[in-house]
């Protein structure tokens, strides 16, 4: 092969100021500050950016570091038939997926269809719950689907179990709790510290903020929600008895990862710095699980085949940026139940960045580069800031019930409108110039009787998160 290192000898080396004298002719009367945008959250993004040294990162600490399986590969399942839904969750297992959530409606409009621990134990007929970890969506059921799980596991202390205990976040996206919202966290507290006696391997809470990501806020704002919600249950289980240390040990962070991948990739690395920052303040210091799922409020109805393109993009973001599992959704999300084919697209997009890509290869891929040093600084200050006026409200309940959450949302999505016209590809940009139907499912939903989730006292309340598509009202004006 021929040496072309002597090549580069011929051209001189170019300063910051060369290349801004080159931009400044670009830009004409314009300055180069016009070049400055920001984030929803207002975090700055510069046109160009010093050597990762000059952006004082916080400090990072990657995931476990495994080359052979660098993270979870995570399916959905949500088919409101058990039978039918342990159907697809057996073919995504061994298609190459490693985990599962399972999301229970026993309205069989939003879920499986589930009431109680056989009903369970029928989703999950024929799954190792010792080798491929199960999660639950359950919402405001979810410490009963907790004990239906744990029944299910038939008290295997090597189970790896995922309850992922989340009133909060049922109670922002709601607006409403069924009973107080403070004895919703106290039920789950309780029965997840009872659990961890007989599951020790078992993860308890889910700290989410993917509620405020889906109602149209910022990156900043999402972090803040998860660091506040991981507080609120770790005081919650020590309540019930068990050590902080060990209580930290059990939440899960859950964030969004959408199209933008760089937001995506600083966002996740920003919740393991914070996470840092929390837990030794708490006494508790131990490394963050981050579970990624990927954004709903990105993908189109109109042209729903580019939504792989952003599932891809939430994929690559997600694992470029440490995430310990990954969920991605399917491509016909935003129009229906998906086909065989749909759910085989979004589990294939993360073994092919996975196998065939080598994403994961790099402990921390992005480390060193100036705009996602610099981006995950930004974030990661501003929603230490967040973080600390919710604490400052008295807690993450009392932040959602007075509306300071909410205005947060509010004023995001206000700065996303005052930006101007998002380019969404099939919709704003590259409209599709004929139909290219897909095809999706449509089950029968047929509900069960379950349980009820309400405890005793007045009900919550609070300004409510209603999750959005970005895309809809540009396809409603077509």
């Amino acid at each position: 092969m021929a040496d072309t290192s002597s090549l580069a000898a011929a051209f001189p080396a170019a300063s910051a100021a060369d290349w801004r004298a080159l931009v400044a002719k670009t830009l004409g009367d314009k300055p180069f500050e016009s070049l400055v945008g920001a984030t929803v959250d207002g975090v700055p993004v510069e046109p160009l950016y010093a050597a990762a040294a000059d952006a004082s990162p916080p400090a990072v600490a990657p995931r476990p570091f495994d080359a052979d399986r660098p993270w979870d590969v995570r399916v959905a399942v949500a088919h409101p038939d058990p039978a039918r839904a342990n159907t697809e969750l057996l073919r995504d297992l061994e298609g190459g997926a490693a985990s599962a959530i399972l999301r229970i409606d026993p309205t069989a409009q939003d879920g499986v269809a589930v009431g109680s621990a056989d009903q369970l134990a029928r989703a999950l007929e024929g799954v190792l719950l010792e080798l491929a970890p199960v999660a639950l969506d359950a919402g405001f059921l979810g410490p009963k689907a907790a004990d239906w799980l744990g029944t299910v596991a038939k008290a295997s202390p090597t189970a790896r179990l995922l309850f992922h205990l989340d009133p909060l976040s049922a109670f922002a996206g709601a607006g409403a709790s069924p009973g107080p919202i403070e004895s919703h966290l106290v039920s789950a507290a309780t029965v997840a510290v009872r659990l961890a006696e007989t599951y020790p391997q078992a993860q308890l809470f889910l700290a989410s903020g993917r509620v405020v990501h889906e109602a149209g806020g910022g990156e900043v704002g999402e972090l803040a929600f998860a660091a506040a919600a991981a507080v609120a249950y770790a005081k919650a289980l020590v309540r019930a008895g068990m050590a902080m240390d060990k209580a930290f040990s059990t939440i899960t962070l859950s964030l969004a990862a959408d199209a933008d991948y760089f937001l995506s990739i600083a966002k996740l690395r920003a919740a393991r710095a914070i996470w840092a920052r929390v837990t030794e303040a708490c006494g508790a210091p131990g490394p963050a699980r981050i579970e990624a799922r990927s954004s709903r409020r990105m993908l189109a109805a109109q042209d729903a085949w580019t939504n792989m393109l952003r599932l891809t993009s939430a994929g690559f973001g997600a694992a470029v940026g440490g995430a310990d599992a990954i969920q991605l959704g399917a491509f016909t999300d935003a129009i229906g139940a998906p086909t065989a084919f749909a759910r085989r697209q979004s589990r294939n997009t993360q073994l092919v960045l996975m196998e065939e890509s080598h994403v994961g290869r790099v402990s921390d891929p992005a480390a060193g580069a100036g705009y996602v040093e610099a981006l995950t600084d930004g974030l990661a200050r501003a929603a230490w800031a967040a973080f600390q006026a919710i604490e400052a409200q008295g807690g993450l309940i009392a932040a959602l019930a007075s509306g300071h959450v909410a205005e947060g949302v509010a004023h995001a999505a206000q700065a996303r409108v005052a930006a101007g016209q998002p380019k969404i590809v099939g919709v704003t940009a590259f409209p599709p110039t004929q139909a290219a139907p897909v095809e999706v499912e449509t089950p029968a939903r047929t509900p069960v009787e379950a349980p009820s989730p309400r405890l005793p006292g007045p009900d919550g309340a609070c300004p409510p998160l209603t999750p959005i598509r970005l895309a809809e009202p540009f396809e409603a004006a077509q």
